[in-house]
């Protein structure tokens, strides 16, 4: 194979970032380089290809049909380079590389999120992608390194797990809101209050509560406000609206500074575990092994929030 100079690699970079910025200033911004210097890159790109990727105005830059074709060459080829970088990084056992990761839309910003950006300091080669969704992702598919993931796991053979914590429920309210209304005193108490629930798939999540014997029961709750989020849930039981089941690392704060009361312990929310899931392989890549060894040695022996 006849290897051509690369020094227009600068080029399929600067092309590359303009298309995902949708702008040559923010390409330039993203690159470090001046706008003219970017425009440059990609106008020497398409005269040595022959030709033209991106359809300039006044207002917009938008791909030709040519640059279409050619951005998605462009977008595999990059990403075949940062794997093989990637790679290389890990015979020198040196954490480098993007790191991927998906995380639970509330606790992730709050409690694993810190966590990245502290590590990420003293890890110079380490870029930080992290995306926050409550919904399932498929790890292999979508080509995420690391998971966060509340709640018991399936029996996935393609990842391994590594459990870090345990999320402890708790019913709730503010003393306000618990000044206006009767106490509770039994789970058939509850039909009486404003609940704050949450929906999935169109249905009503039910609170798993333990019972008197520690046995896990569903209580099918009657909302009177529906809130599908936690820090909006939070907001809404701090503000009176009415009871929310919430776990420790989200009120834990107000709980402290008396801006909640818990509900009596008869009622405490079922456990779930937190989890994190990573593709099993061959060989761990030292960004995931480094990042793995961070957050269970932040949430051991206790997690944060209990501090």
């Amino acid at each position: 194979m006849k290897v051509q100079p690369h020094s227009h690699l600068a080029g399929i970079t600067a092309f590359v970032t303009t298309v995902e910025l949708g702008s040559f200033t923010a390409a330039a911004g993203r690159m470090g380089l001046s706008k003219s210097a970017v425009a440059k890159n990609v106008a020497r790109l398409e005269e040595r290809l022959g030709v033209l990727l991106l359809q300039r105005t006044t207002r917009r830059i938008g791909l030709t049909d040519e640059g279409k074709a050619y951005h998605s060459t462009c977008i595999r080829v990059l990403s075949e380079l940062e794997d093989a970088e990637t790679i290389l990084a890990a015979r020198k056992n040196v954490a480098s590389g993007v790191l991927r990761v998906s995380l639970p839309s509330s606790f992730g910003p709050r409690w694993i999120l810190p966590i990245l950006l502290d590590l990420i300091k003293s890890l110079p080669q380490l870029t930080l992608d992290a995306s926050f969704t409550d919904q399932y992702v498929d790890l292999v598919e979508d080509g995420i390194d690391l998971a966060v993931r509340i709640g018991e796991l399936a029996d996935e053979a393609s990842l391994i797990a590594r459990k870090i914590g345990t999320q402890k429920s708790l019913i709730c309210a503010s003393p306000d809101y618990l000044a206006r209304h009767e106490h509770i005193l039994s789970l058939a108490d509850l039909d009486s209050h404003d609940c704050i629930g949450e929906q999935r798939d169109g249905k009503v999540l039910p609170w798993k509560l333990c019972n008197e014997n520690g046995e896990i029961i569903k209580v099918a709750i009657k909302p009177r406000h529906m809130i599908n989020h936690g820090e909006g849930m939070l907001s809404a039981v701090r503000a009176g609206a009415g009871l929310g089941c919430l776990p420790t690392w989200l009120v834990s704060e107000d709980l402290r500074a008396g801006r909640l009361k818990e509900i009596g312990s008869f009622l405490r929310a079922n456990d779930q575990p937190i989890h994190l899931v990573w593709p099993r392989s061959g060989n761990v890549l030292p960004k995931i092994r480094v990042t793995v060894n961070e957050l269970a040695q932040r949430f051991r022996p206790s997690p944060p929030w209990d501090m």
